[in-house]
This record gives C-alpha cells, sequence and structure tokens, in this order.
C-alpha cells in the first residue's frame, strides 16, 4: 500500500493506484477461490474472505478521498463506478464460497473452470487499471480481453447448468443442480461485475484521449 504515504502529498495518481491496489487485491481473492475449488478446504476459504475484507477497505479510504477531494485524475463518477465494480467481484468471490458452505455444494471441475476463467477476467482488470494513466490504449486493450472472459463464463454457465439438467435422473439429482446452478450464478455475476469494471475502463480511456 504504497499509496498511503502518498494520500498526505495530495498527488492525484493516488487515487489510481488505490484502485491498482483494490484490483490486485481482488485477483489475489479470485486466486484463493480457484484454489479452493480445488481443495475445498477452510484455510483457502479464509484467504478468500481476508481479501474481500482488505477490498473492501481500500475502498472505504478511495470513496472518502473521493468525497474530500477536489481534483482526480479523471471523473470522479468514473472512479467511483470502477472502484464499486472491481469491489463486486471479490464481494462475489465471497459469497461463492459463503454460498457453498450453507448449500453444502462441493468443488467440482466445472466450477473450477468457470473460475478459471474469473481470474483471467479479474486479471486483465487490475492490467487494465495499471494502464489507465499512462497507456491507455493497452488499458483499452485489456478491458476487452476482460469483456471476452465474461462472454465464455456466461457460455459455460448454461452449458454447466443444461449438462447438470440432463443428467438429473432424481428428485436429489434435480436438487443437486439446482444448487450447483445457484453458484453458477454466483460466478456469473461476478463476471457480468468484471465487465462492468472493463466498460468504466473503455469509458475513462475514450474521455482522457
Amino acid at each position: 500500500m504504497g499509496w498511503l504515504k502518498r494520500l498526505f502529498e495530495g498527488n492525484e495518481k493516488v487515487f489510481i493506484d488505490m484502485l491498482v491496489d483494490q484490483a490486485r487485491l481482488t485477483v489475489a481473492g479470485v486466486e484463493a477461490l480457484k484454489t479452493y475449488m480445488s481443495t475445498g478446504t477452510l484455510e483457502d476459504a479464509e484467504k478468500v474472505h481476508r481479501a474481500e475484507k482488505d477490498a473492501d477497505e481500500v475502498r472505504r479510504i478511495l470513496v472518502d478521498e473521493i468525497n474530500r477531494s477536489f481534483v482526480t485524475p479523471f471523473d470522479r463518477e468514473d472512479i467511483y463506478g470502477l472502484s464499486r465494480a472491481i469491489d463486486d467481484v471479490i464481494d462475489y468471490a465471497n459469497t461463492t464460497v459463503q454460498e457453498m458452505k450453507i448449500l453444502k455444494v462441493e468443488p467440482c471441475e466445472a466450477l473450477a473452470k468457470l473460475t478459471e476463467l474469473l481470474l483471467v477476467a479479474a486479471t486483465e482488470i487490475h492490467l487494465g487499471v495499471q494502464r489507465l494513466i499512462d497507456h491507455p490504449s493497452v488499458a483499452n486493450d485489456h478491458a476487452r480481453r476482460a469483456k471476452k472472459a465474461e462472454n465464455y463464463i456466461e457460455t459455460g454457465y448454461r452449458e454447466t447448468v443444461a449438462a447438470a439438467f440432463e443428467k438429473a435422473k432424481s428428485v436429489e439429482d434435480v436438487v443437486a443442480m439446482l444448487k450447483l446452478r445457484e453458484i453458477c450464478r454466483h460466478l456469473a455475476n461476478a463476471a457480468d461485475r468484471a465487465d462492468e469494471a472493463a466498460n468504466y475502463i473503455s469509458d475513462i480511456v475514450v474521455k482522457t484521449t
């Protein structure tokens, strides 16, 4: 969190640094979720939760600074919206673990594949935010890649649910399918928020170039 020192120096770039830190923590949380989809351990579940809490704290400070600052590197509405979208990604990653615990859904290959795609989207958002100021066209490229990953997740979500539905032969199978669909929907919602973050990145690029 090197931005903490610069926060007191009135440096406009601190907003970008906080967004980068928020996106970094989101990547860390989704990486932990990916590991959880292989292990199902409480330790890995806690890593997701911890990343979500740390990212929340960065966002709280960022929003407070938006409200207190007269000058920002680009529209404060875009900073707020981008931060909110990134925050939603890690929030959904965290609630995915919570829902799996509540519904007693075990990790499986289908969920692991969707999570891996979500990690791609989160990583592209992280890279896009890093490039916003100095290399906006590169930032836009990363935004497009994040949106592409979101499209793959939507397709994977539908295919996973359809396959589970086709295999359902009993009431127990139907219940298991409905539980799986709920978890897939959480991951799809996380991807939707990554897509929204990508849109904010693209909008910022258009406005500042």
